[in-house]
């Protein structure tokens, strides 16, 4: 996954990965804590943190068919999952459409609008066979030519999806199409109604995974060329319809009958996009999922509060919350400087005293439990003595000798910014002697200046997995040829284990190199990690069920049913 903007009331940090990833649900839900912003079972994947265990009817209980699930909501920066990279717009795309694979509640990888498939001997040919009841939400069925367009579409520089060469430049013909010297792509080739057949560049182990983020999902030609507002009643083939999207107020789902996974259990899911005091609105049953606000916390531990039944634990997310630091520009084109940075912050005493353990202080980059997490790894402990030391030896030799610095975050323009961002930014002064600027832009402005690597140092966001492999944070983020860089970090030999891992088929081997890769990455300080997020509770009514709390976004919604 892979970025809407979802200010955390625990951390106000927003979640761009989604991918492009993130550290929120960013619907509404998480004030204290941490949900989740990109497959036949032929490529098993490592599921150490799944799902939190959902409530499930009581014996004796009678089930309600159909209703509507009420929620908040965050707007989303777009609703074409094409142009999606971030969690908030995930969130709906990921019930709206669907692609040829997806990830089902146990986080693995599964079949989507594919039935089946196979893998070359060599691993860089997929031949794809469509399920034969796969439905467009008007009723007409899913055929190869479809999935062809739809990628097509996706690499057409045109469409200026920014994930289009992240997720999709595995494939032939790719980078001649997002070049515009092809008006295809080579490597996709349709064989019948059915049958396809997808070429890659070279064996990619995570191919597979990467099919499961939007900007792979099958789009209706007829239904995106029929005008600008096509996106307004887009004909996609996911769980759910947009029935209703009035900016600012509502976004309404409503179930897809006919949908090839079996339909959703509710009639509709409506997420309220005007905001409010989600705890009130719980109480009043005018929501019935919500976050519990740090302060009230403590209050969920007494049993006598009539909602203590209602909470649920919800797991760990897939993310790490960070600032980034732009390497090629001063003071951060100094290592040392970057060190010093890391160096001169206490993680440990504001993940306790600020933010209540809710998060876990990061080390590096992949959060614990993931695919390929390195326990060993060491990070940086808190030592301004060693911060000041580098400041002295880096080109700089002082705070006060360096160049502006200017520290951009998403969030309206004078707005007060996060306490753990205010915190942040004390410790740098007291410790290294640097004054730091803050800069506030609208979430939409912030992506897209991100997407272009406008900022100095920027922070006040995350990054959440799009499918559980360190391919997603490690390749993608730090790679020197990924567009997802936005440090603009450089390092040959990072770049020599990121290539090798792609195409290692021993699972052993592979995360060995990421190991090492990450190791250099954090001791080349491209970022200043801060933490990850250590799980929560949430409220959900009594009566729904199977509500799954997930450590990243994924479809979800056709799950949950009612009981009286």
């Amino acid at each position: 996954m892979k970025p809407l903007f979802a200010l955390i009331s625990l951390i106000l940090l927003v979640a761009v990965a989604c991918s492009s990833g993130s550290t929120t649900d960013s619907t509404g839900e998480t004030n204290a804590t941490a949900e989740p912003t990109s497959v036949s079972g032929a490529t098993p994947t490592p599921t150490p943190r799944l799902a939190s265990a959902p409530r499930t009817r009581s014996a004796g209980s009678t089930i309600v068919e159909g209703g509507t699930l009420l929620r908040l909501g965050a707007e989303p920066p777009t609703l074409d999952p094409h142009l999606t990279t971030d969690t908030d717009s995930a969130t709906y795309a990921v019930e709206i459409f669907g692609g040829l694979m997806t990830i089902n509640q146990d986080l693995s990888i599964v079949g989507d609008l594919a039935e089946g498939w196979d893998v070359s001997q060599d691993g860089t040919t997929f031949t794809f066979r469509l399920r034969p009841n796969a439905k467009f939400h008007d009723g007409r069925g899913v055929t190869a030519r479809d999935v062809k367009w739809s990628l097509e579409r996706a690499a057409d520089p045109a469409t200026e999806s920014f994930n289009a060469s992240v997720f999709l430049s595995d494939i032939v013909g790719v980078s001649q199409r997002l070049a515009g010297a092809a008006t295809e792509i080579s490597g996709v080739q349709v064989v019948d109604d059915r049958t396809l057949t997808i070429k890659l560049v070279s064996p990619r182990v995570s191919f597979i995974s990467k099919l499961t983020y939007p900007v792979t999902f099958v789009l209706d030609q007829q239904n995106v060329e029929s005008g600008r507002n096509w996106i307004l009643k887009p004909n996609g083939t996911g769980p759910f319809r947009l029935a209703e999207y009035t900016p600012g107020e509502v976004l309404r789902l409503t179930r897809f009958e006919d949908y090839h996974l079996g339909p959703a259990k509710l009639d509709e899911v409506e997420f309220l996009l005007s905001g409010g005091n989600s705890m009130l609105m719980y109480e009043n049953d005018e929501i019935h999922i919500t976050g519990i606000g740090l302060a009230l916390l403590p209050g969920f531990d007494d049993p006598s509060n009539p909602l203590a039944d209602d909470v649920v634990l919800a797991p760990p997310q897939f993310d790490v919350d960070y600032f980034g630091l732009n390497t090629t520009e001063p003071p951060f084109d100094d290592v040392k400087v970057r060190q010093a940075f890391n160096y001169a912050i206490d993680r440990q005493t504001l993940a306790t005293a600020l933010l209540q353990d809710l998060v876990i202080p990061a080390t590096g980059i992949l959060p614990p439990g993931f695919p390929g997490f390195n326990p060993d790894l060491k990070g940086y402990e808190y030592n301004p003595d060693k911060a000041r030391q580098l400041i002295a030896e880096s080109k700089y030799g002082s705070g006060a000798e360096m160049p502006r610095i200017t520290l951009t975050v998403p969030g309206s323009f004078g707005a007060p910014v996060s306490p753990s961002v205010e915190a942040l930014l004390s410790m740098w002064q007291e410790n290294l002697g640097v004054e730091i600027s803050i800069l506030q832009t609208e979430w939409a402005i912030f992506l897209s200046d991100l997407h272009k690597n406008r900022f100095q140092m920027f922070g006040g966001i995350g990054w959440i997995a799009d499918y559980p492999d360190p391919e997603n944070f490690l390749d993608v983020l730090f790679h020197s040829g990924s567009d997802n860089n936005q440090s603009e970090y450089s390092n040959g030999q990072v770049d020599l284990l990121l290539e090798r891992a792609r195409g290692e088929r021993d699972e052993a081997t592979r995360f060995g190199l990421y190991n090492e890769a990450e190791s250099i990455i954090v001791d080349d300080a491209a970022w200043v990690p801060l933490w990850h997020s250590n799980g929560g509770s949430i409220l959900v009514k009594p009566f729904v069920n199977d509500y799954f709390s997930f450590p990243m976004v994924i479809p979800k919604y056709r799950y949950v049913y009612f009981t009286e």
